[in-house]
């Protein structure tokens, strides 16, 4: 393709979705990518076909991009400093018995 001329999405206007999959092992939804597609079923066969063909998801979840709300980088300072002021969410001021493992 050109570099001149619009891919198909682009030309048709569809959206552009995230990926999550959850892996046979996991516990959680991790992101993977991204694709464009005219409908939610579609991204979902879409994602279906692109990131699990080795059989490596048990869950896919499409989120349409606009559809995401969150933090800039400039706002990382000002956005996460009330939890720096919450000491006692950390357990610093904890005694750990010698018997308790893994913690």
């Amino acid at each position: 393709m050109s570099a001149d001329k619009p891919q198909h999405h682009e030309k048709q206007g569809w959206p552009l979705y995230e990926v999550f999959v959850r892996g046979k092992r996991g516990l959680n939804h991790v992101h993977v990518g991204s694709l464009h597609a005219a409908d939610d079923a579609m991204a979902l066969t879409h994602a279906r076909d692109l990131y699990t063909r080795r059989n490596e998801g048990v869950s896919i979840w499409v989120v349409r991009s606009e559809h995401i709300a969150a933090s800039t980088r400039d706002e990382k300072d000002p956005f996460f400093a009330p939890s720096a002021d919450k000491v006692y969410r950390h357990p610093t001021f904890y005694d750990i018995p010698d018997d308790v493992p893994h913690i």
